[in-house]
């Protein structure tokens, strides 16, 4: 009995192992390394005099041509305006995409009025592929910037892992019931009895392939010692957002050496801004309080490195809730944040992964235009006040769930096999 147990667990997990290598192996995207010859034509160092013939040309046609195309991107990593711009960045912005574009544009928008973007770097993330999407970006003309785009998207993937194949099992269905019938995955329900959704699973694969993606591979980054700050496609920053992030890493080096992140937005309303610009505080990191607008050094992100398997079979869908589940767990000592009181970045959206109806971007720019009038007298403070500081410790939660197949946690481990 033991023995036929044993010889099944090895089958389940060879079928696992040969389901993930068959999607690495179809894109080939992680697993190129900067000498490799791919034909004449491709350029793996980044041209400061690139020119619009030089961007990748995305096929949409069929589902083969366009992960081709994506490939071709991921490898080439044209970066538009560098020679407009030479130079090194003095800040690297990254900018997680899928498919909200009115949003995108109103983020866009805002960068092109912040105070010096001509010395950043922008990298915009893509786990869904359009022409519309595509145009809007490339047609910044303020600063560099590099696209990036995930290529184990279920848009390329729609009726197999890591979409959802038809013989998946139903979320709700029982654990018994899905036995019986033989769905792929029935084995492996998450910790409340529930089978994985694709559309689910999505943001947290993108997140961790893009933390490895950019330090580890985007050329354009080769030198940079800075902090990267991650922000969302329904995101807006304020004017003084690369004055205060300065202030913030001035701060940090005199008054606060401990602290492994910054946060230069919180979720709070702009109603006091003015009294609270120039203020900061510390605090443990807290996925409800500092996932907006953080800024993450080299050291923090070899920290989060060394917790790859945790991250990747911890059973939470959400990144954020599993980063706070690292923070003191697997990362022994608890990532210390410094955080603005003022945010200097805004959360625009009415709609994302769990409300598809009723968005109104029309109303979120709306909403911008009157915070930025009570912020407008408080913009750009000379020195920053350290407000308080709350306690640094882990911080358990119950964890959400929808994270409990064995076929996410192998292809999110596999992100990190050549770095």
């Amino acid at each position: 009995m033991r023995f036929r147990l044993l010889k099944k667990n090895l089958l389940v997990l060879l079928a696992v192992s040969s389901i993930v290598l068959l999607v690495l192996l179809s894109t080939r995207v992680l697993f190129y390394s900067a000498t490799d010859n791919i034909g004449p034509d491709h350029v793996v160092q980044t041209n400061p005099g690139m020119h619009p013939s030089d961007k990748v040309q995305f096929n949409f046609e069929s589902l083969t041509e366009l992960t081709q195309s994506v490939y071709n991107a991921n490898y080439k990593q044209s970066v538009c305006n560098a020679d407009k711009f030479p130079g090194e960045p003095e800040l690297v912005l990254v900018v997680q995409v899928h498919n909200r574009p009115e949003y995108l544009s109103l983020l866009i928008k805002s960068l092109e009025k912040a105070a010096e973007v001509h010395n950043f770097l922008v990298i915009f993330s893509h786990d869904y592929f359009s022409e519309q999407i595509n145009a809007i970006v490339q047609g910044i003309t303020f600063c560099k910037v590099l696209q990036i785009y995930f290529p184990f998207s279920t848009q390329l993937y729609p009726s197999d892992f890591p979409g959802q194949n038809p013989q998946d099992c139903p979320r709700d269905i029982s654990k018994d019931k899905a036995l019986k019938i033989g769905c792929l995955n029935a084995e492996h329900p998450d910790s409340y009895g529930h089978y994985r959704e694709a559309f689910i699973t999505q943001t947290k694969h993108h997140w961790w392939w893009k933390l490895h993606f950019v330090w580890e591979r985007v050329q354009a980054m080769q030198g940079y010692n800075g902090f990267v700050i991650f922000l969302e496609e329904d995101n807006y920053v304020l004017p003084d957002f690369f004055h205060f992030y300065k202030s913030m890493v001035e701060f940090r080096k005199n008054s606060c050496p401990d602290c492994d992140m910054l946060a230069l937005g919180n979720h709070n309303s702009l109603t006091d801004f003015t009294k609270l610009s120039n203020k900061v505080l510390t605090s443990g990191w807290l996925s409800t309080k500092h996932n907006i607008g953080m800024a993450i050094s080299k050291e923090v992100y070899y920290k989060l490195m060394g917790c790859n398997n945790e991250f990747c079979t911890y059973d939470d869908y959400n990144w954020d809730w599993t980063l706070q589940h690292l923070s003191g767990t697997c990362i022994p000592k608890p990532l210390k944040v410094l955080v603005a009181q003022g945010s200097r970045v805004l959360h625009t959206g009415d709609c994302g992964l769990h409300q598809k109806e009723n968005c109104r971007p029309e109303w979120a720019s709306q909403r911008v235009e009157e915070n930025l009038q009570m912020a407008k007298h408080g913009l750009s403070p000379q020195s920053l006040v350290l407000d308080g500081a709350d306690s640094v410790e882990h911080k358990a939660h119950m964890k959400n769930g929808g994270w409990g197949d064995v076929r996410d946690h192998s292809l999110c481990n596999n992100y990190a096999n050549r770095l």
